[in-house]
């Protein structure tokens, strides 16, 4: 990339000069550029190097710097998100300012500040160099705003009496009041932290008296006030244990939620958010009347588990159209209802679906105690499913194939959408067709959309496990390289990669570059 910059070609200029000369003079001027401290910038944003890092940090109280790679296309996606929030934060004369670095030119940079994978972004404050803070906000262009706001100035606003209180609580649907005795005690500077992270939410804090009182408060509390459900969630603060930043963030975000959620493109990100371990759906066709009245029965069942699990309502005509086939549906199959544990994709269905709040509860509860088993799903196994060298398995199939006690059974867990899987079918079917001969080595595929195992969870597509014959149900994870002569020796050698000889180092050889995930 250097040499590339460095020789764009002649620059134009006076005709009677001899290329060559020109060509060394630009080549000073751009080495002129780089060694100067001088800083530029491109749409508001600071064009950063190391020769000019240690003045912008002197000259900008916050900064955000992206470190990136050119050929990074995660990179190039936010570029325009990261130049549009650099302008926004410009305009509003605030004092945080965003900066970038090319990582792959700018080598001292990344090295020092441990920059492995790109986009990467950290925060410096006050010219400190040592203790960046990571980015924890949204890669989009309101998301790097309010959160640089949130470090602008302060993450809640001090409420000084009952009417500024009063209109601050009923300015929005859903506000976050921190009541301590002591703004300077280690509870407030807490939530003050969780303030500055939660940037989506609305934060206010008070220690006026007056203001306990008003709310029914006698110690320190931190309020959620929402226009929805119940109007005030109160968090006492243990007074033994202080308060947890993870565990107030964990609450807010339970409690932000509204009882029962619609899946929509809107709240998906919250339902996901969230983090609450398991959801009871409720699929239904709301342009059915009747339908639309089993949401009474199951909002009623829904108060007694909150924070345990979410109730959503999914409309099989709407937004939830595109989430039918991950639980094996069609738009017919409504109304009816599944639990998700969401740990590991187990869906639980009742044996008849029983849309009143009581059976609601009783199987909720029965599948949290471990008393129900998941249901699985499972394609119907091709005619031909043994006929070709790559044998294809389905749920219903899969166990007698891979637990057979005399074969060496590996087997790749895909998905038909999978770009990755699809780079890798060449191959497996070349190994396939190598060992097709082989009484006792199977390969087999298995679509992981269409087919689940109830003890074996697939994070990731392809995964590839490898089922050794022998007592033991034992299965090993094949985690190196996807070529048809490592996957060899990986099943000549019984399953494992032989210990390959140590590789001398090889000097000057360039670092490598990670891309983010």
């Amino acid at each position: 990339l250097v040499l590339s910059l460095a020789w764009l070609g002649p620059a134009l200029g006076d005709e009677d000069k001899d290329e060559e000369v020109v060509e060394e003079e630009e080549k000073e001027k751009k080495e002129d550029e780089v060694l100067s401290d001088e800083i530029k910038e491109e749409n508001n944003v600071l064009v950063l190097h190391e020769h000019n890092f240690a003045r912008a940090l002197s000259e900008h109280q916050l900064l955000l710097v992206e470190f990136y790679a050119p050929w990074c296309g995660h990179c190039q996606q936010l570029a325009p998100a990261f130049a549009q929030a650099a302008t926004e934060l410009r305009n509003e004369s605030s004092p945080a300012r965003l900066g970038k670095v090319d990582a792959m030119a700018q080598t001292a940079l990344a090295t020092e500040f441990g920059i492995t994978s790109y986009p990467t972004l950290k925060l410096f404050r006050d010219g400190n160099r040592t203790h960046p803070l990571a980015y924890t906000g949204r890669m989009d262009s309101q998301g790097i705003v309010r959160w640089m706001q949130r470090r602008a100035g302060p993450s809640a606003v001090l409420l000084q009496d009952t009417d500024t209180a009063a209109a601050f609580v009923n300015s929005q649907d859903l506000v976050v009041v921190g009541f301590f005795k002591d703004l300077r005690g280690e509870a407030a500077q807490a939530f003050f932290e969780v303030a500055a992270e939660m940037v989506d939410m609305t934060f206010g804090v008070a220690e006026a008296a007056e203001l306990f009182q008003a709310y029914g408060l006698s110690a320190d509390t931190v309020c959620l006030f929402k226009k929805f459900d119940e109007r005030q969630t109160n968090f006492p603060v243990d007074p033994a244990r202080g308060l947890d930043t993870a565990e107030l963030t964990r609450l807010l975000r339970v409690h932000s939620l509204q009882l029962v959620m619609e899946f929509t493109n809107e709240t998906s990100n919250q339902i996901f958010g969230a983090k609450i371990p398991h959801h009871m759906l409720l699929f239904l066709n709301k342009s059915s009347t009747e339908q639309l009245s089993l949401q009474t029965g199951f909002r009623a069942a829904a108060g007694g588990f909150r924070g345990e699990v979410l109730f959503v309502v999914v409309d099989v005509t709407g937004h939830g159209a595109d989430v039918l086939s991950f639980f094996g549906m069609t738009p017919a199959d409504a109304p009816t209802l599944r639990l998700v544990k969401m740990e590991n994709n187990h869906k639980y269905q009742m044996q008849q679906d029983n849309f009143s709040d009581s059976a609601i509860r009783t199987f909720i509860q029965a599948v949290l105690d471990g008393k129900v088993k998941p249901h699985l799903l499972s394609a119907e196994p091709p005619e031909d499913w043994d006929k070709r060298p790559v044998k294809v398995l389905v749920g219903k199939t899969f166990e007698q194939v891979a637990f057979d006690e005399t074969k060496n059974v590996f087997v790749k867990f895909y998905a038909p959408w999978c770009p990755h899987c699809q780079a890798m079918a060449a191959a497996w079917e070349e190994l396939a067709e190598r060992y097709k001969d082989r009484e006792d080595i199977v390969i087999a595929e298995m679509d992981s959309t269409a087919n689940e195992l109830e003890n074996i969870t697939i994070h990731g597509f392809p995964t590839l496990h490898y089922f050794p014959a022998g007592p033991g149900r034992k299965m090993v994870e094949y985690k190196s390289t996807r070529d048809v002569e490592t996957f060899s020796k990986f099943l000549d050698n019984g399953g494992t990669l032989p210990v390959e000889p140590p590789v001398s180092e090889v000097r000057n050889s360039p670092p490598r570059a990670v891309p983010s995930p």
